[in-house]
């Protein structure tokens, strides 16, 4: 158990790692608008869930893939998970002509996430013995790339979204977007 479990712990770092590198995209500007604090608002809340679920990581790598580590990460996750989802939900509409569209898709990309959080959850709490607690890995770091994927393609799509370019160059300017990404 002990080789089939760090062989899957390590296949959940690599999924992990693949979402912590989904991001924001950045240069640099001194003026602040509207929609510079609602794309500072996503990238912070990004930031902060994805931080959170590095957790998941420390719980794989200092005690093995046990049930119960996997349990706790995925319980922070999914917390961290909810945080998220309300913290995008709050931050409204930015005041652009696609605005409307924005915020429907930062939504859309919460309900997601909080999908995909349960179908971890799922997986650990029913995995039975050690193949099925690999099983649950698997399926684990396939849903945490599938969320990965799905906010890099969320904030790319928002970038693309307005005509004249407000959104994109809101993400640019945004200083935790620019700390998501490290650029």
């Amino acid at each position: 158990m002990a080789g089939t479990g760090i062989r899957a712990g390590a296949a959940l770092l690599v999924a992990v790692a693949a979402l912590a590198a989904a991001g924001c995209g950045g240069s640099s500007s001194n003026s602040t608008t509207p929609t510079d604090t609602w794309a500072s608002g996503v990238c912070t809340a990004i930031s902060t869930w994805k931080t959170s679920l590095t957790s998941i990581e420390s719980s794989v790598k200092s005690g093995g893939a046990t049930k119960a580590s996997l349990n706790a990460g995925v319980t922070q996750a999914k917390d961290a998970t909810a945080t998220l989802a309300k913290d995008l939900k709050k931050l409204g509409k930015p005041d652009t002509q696609a605005g409307q569209q924005a915020k429907d898709a930062v939504d859309q990309l919460s309900s997601e996430l909080t999908k995909n959080a349960q179908t971890i959850q799922d997986a650990i709490t029913n995995a039975s013995g050690a193949a099925g607690l690999v099983t649950a890995i698997s399926t684990a770091s396939a849903t945490l790339l599938t969320m990965g994927n799905e906010v890099s393609s969320t904030i790319g799509d928002l970038q693309k979204l307005d005509p004249k370019g407000e959104i994109e160059q809101a993400f640019k300017q945004s200083a935790s977007c620019k700390a998501l990404t490290g650029s």
